[in-house]
């Protein structure tokens, strides 16, 4: 049997290092079990079906909450939407309806932050999908004296603040804090 090519070795190996089978020092693949945590600053829209009196788009304040009608304040930061929802209707029951049936969307995502060796750091609306690549590219790319290999992200969920380090095609989500550090040679 022959052996393959260099340029089917290279594409093999791609996809390994995609699918997470091969895990190369620095880099972090995307992560496809994130799930969206809710946070302050975020606009969203809450049906309660079968009562428009109930339903309506919210944004939520600065500790995560918002004022629904007849319950009051519900604090929904750091819950997913399913979470959220499910709060939501344990508010509602037994007091208020029997049976509730709540759905919740997104319909505006708190920013993601860049900082760091960029042309253009700061804050930036988020976009589903959105890549450290992506993020570099909408704050103007790396400067000449960005250190690419050590980029890392902090997650708006994560209690700890841990920074971790990301590669090109780590995911972003609206919060988070991405990192550009300079290199000294």
């Amino acid at each position: 049997m022959e052996p393959l090519p260099n340029s089917c070795r290279v594409a093999v190996f791609a996809l390994w290092l995609l699918l997470g089978i091969v895990a190369v020092p620095g880099v972090v693949a995307a992560d496809t079990t994130l799930q969206y945590q809710l946070g302050p600053g975020d606009r969203i829209v809450v049906t309660v079906f079968g009562h428009e009196d109930l339903s309506g788009e919210f944004e939520l304040d600065g500790q995560g909450r918002i004022a629904l009608p007849l319950i009051g304040e519900v604090g929904l930061s750091r819950q997913t939407l399913r979470q959220a929802e499910q709060l939501v209707v344990a508010s509602l029951r037994p007091d208020y309806l029997v049976n509730p049936r709540v759905s919740i969307q997104v319909t505006n995502y708190r920013p993601f932050y860049i900082l760091g060796e960029v042309n253009r750091p700061g804050s930036y609306p988020y976009v589903n999908g959105l890549t450290v690549v992506q993020a570099v590219a909408i704050a103007g790319g790396y400067i000449y004296r960005a250190r690419e290999s050590r980029v890392n992200v902090q997650r708006a969920g994560d209690a700890k603040g841990s920074k971790r380090p990301a590669g090109p095609i780590t995911i972003v989500l609206p919060g988070d804090v991405i990192n550009v550090p300079q290199r000294y040679f």
